[in-house]
């Protein structure tokens, strides 16, 4: 009879997150394009200097940093948590500076997108004390993941 000593415990890691910021990505990318080639617009001209596009830019730093997406050199994505809280402190502090002068649907989505950011830092931080706890241990391997600063 075989023992459980001898087996190694598995960890599931939820990645989910990271499908979800890469459809939003190509979500956004395909509204901005679609905004850009309608009616006498240039593919090439910048998206519009408005609150929505600010808000975008600091959300899509903040998932970049998560690890949402990945370093052209290396394949791998980047994990720096100290970015990308700073990018989602800077939402915040929009948010708090511009309150009772947004629209509704500037308010709704400038919230929006700071609770879902907030989340994801936290779970994204989470998995990576984890990774750091378990290569201290010395049961990590190579550097086949995620750089992590």
């Amino acid at each position: 009879m075989a023992s459980n000593e001898d087996e190694a415990p598995k960890i599931i890691v939820d990645s989910d997150w990271k499908s979800q910021a890469q459809a939003e990505k190509a979500k956004l990318a395909e509204a901005e394009a679609a905004s850009a080639a309608g009616p006498g617009g240039d593919p090439n001209q910048l998206p519009p200097a408005d609150f929505r596009t600010l808000v975008g830019m600091l959300a899509t730093q903040a998932v970049m940093y998560m690890g949402g997406m990945v370093h052209p050199e290396t394949g791998h994505p980047v994990v720096d948590l100290e970015y990308s809280k700073h990018s989602i402190d800077l939402l915040g502090t929009l948010e708090e500076k511009t309150r009772g002068n947004l629209s509704s649907e500037e308010a709704e989505e400038l919230t929006g997108a700071l609770q879902e950011l907030r989340m994801r830092w936290v779970e994204i931080s989470r998995l990576v004390a984890a990774q750091i706890q378990k290569q201290q241990s010395g049961a990590g391997g190579g550097t086949t993941g995620p750089v992590v600063s």
